[in-house]
């Protein structure tokens, strides 16, 4: 389901465009539909209050928790079903923030990333979109979203931007609170500027070499990685919030000492901040993780260079629960 199929609902119901609002902010902050300043008979046409039960009940519909895994670092990751019975992850962050999925699988092929290795099933609507926040509001406060779970949101870029839009108007969040997450998409750096609400920028970089960059994420967009720093910081500059770039850190593969001196060139003096990633393992990859003095040691050479580096964990990894997992358990086990 997308936004634009309720918005028509709503109208064929007697909904003006006031009342809509009123029921899309309602819906997407985590309230009842007839919930506002002014008692719903007041207000809403007697028709529209009439068929909010079961417009309710759909949108409820729309993502349903199949099972909960809480991890030891504030996070818990959500198994969740889609009308049709597909299942998406997403994760409730420390410090108030929600990792959404926008696709049922991905077409990428990152070969670091259990999603990918089931390709692409179908898009996730922007109504199921925000139908994962909504499920989040309703369990724990959030003020902040990330696109990225399950799917790559450059791919489904009409629904990723229409979810964007309604978040940050109605659902009241902070535009550089929404982080679209992308490989890297020459789509993604047309339509963002363009868009009415700018969400931060996250780009999954993993490496500054172009051939090794092909390897790892095999179906990306081929674009030079000096290239896709400098469309990310066109869009910094543009928007005042600095790009995000998420390196997944893969021994003997990309923590070498090269690959932190390109990081320095290409990274020195942009408004940025690296977020290492210690690999989360997969059974049967053959990756492993860099040894924690060494990501440790990485994340501090980075900083005596005048760069804002993070190390930071894959939420869930406790729980094997790093995207796709609980998944790909899921459907092992059916």
């Amino acid at each position: 389901m997308r936004i634009a199929d309720i918005r028509s609902r709503l109208a064929a119901a007697g909904a003006r465009p006031v009342h809509a609002e009123r029921i899309l902010r309602a819906w997407t902050q985590g309230h009842p539909l007839d919930h506002g300043p002014v008692a719903p008979e007041q207000f809403l046409p007697a028709s529209l209050r009439a068929d909010l039960p079961v417009l309710a009940a759909e949108l409820d519909g729309l993502v349903r928790l199949r099972s909960e895994h809480s991890a030891e670092d504030g996070s818990s990751r959500l198994l969740l079903e889609l009308a049709d019975a597909q299942m998406v992850e997403s994760v409730l962050l420390p410090r108030d923030g929600v990792c959404v999925s926008t696709q049922v699988g991905c077409a990428v092929g990152c070969r670091f990333c259990m999603t990918g290795r089931s390709g692409l099933l179908r898009q996730v609507g922007s109504a199921e979109i925000v139908a994962q926040v909504v499920l989040a509001r309703r369990r724990r406060k959030v003020a902040k979203v990330v696109f990225m779970g399950m799917g790559e949101p450059a791919h489904n870029l009409d629904n990723v931007l229409d979810a964007i839009e309604l978040l940050g108007t109605a659902g009241g969040i902070g535009h550089k609170n929404l982080v679209f997450s992308t490989v890297g998409d020459r789509r993604v750096f047309e339509r963002l500027p363009q868009a009415g609400v700018k969400p931060a920028l996250a780009l999954s970089l993993h490496t500054t070499r172009a051939e090794l960059r092909a390897q790892l994420l095999p179906k990306a967009q081929a674009i030079a990685p000096e290239e896709l720093v400098a469309l990310a910081d066109a869009y910094s500059q543009a928007t005042g919030y600095p790009v995000q770039y998420q390196w997944t850190l893969l021994a003997g593969v990309n923590d070498t000492d090269d690959e932190l001196d390109s990081i320095v060139r290409l990274l020195k003096g942009k408004y940025a901040v690296m977020n290492f990633i210690p690999f989360n393992e997969v059974e049967g990859e053959g990756y492993r993780r860099p040894s924690r003095e060494r990501c440790e040691a990485m994340t501090l050479h980075l900083y005596r260079h005048g760069i804002l580096a993070k190390l930071r964990q894959s939420a869930g990894q406790d729980v094997a629960g790093g995207c796709g997992q609980l998944r790909a358990r899921s459907l092992a086990s059916a």
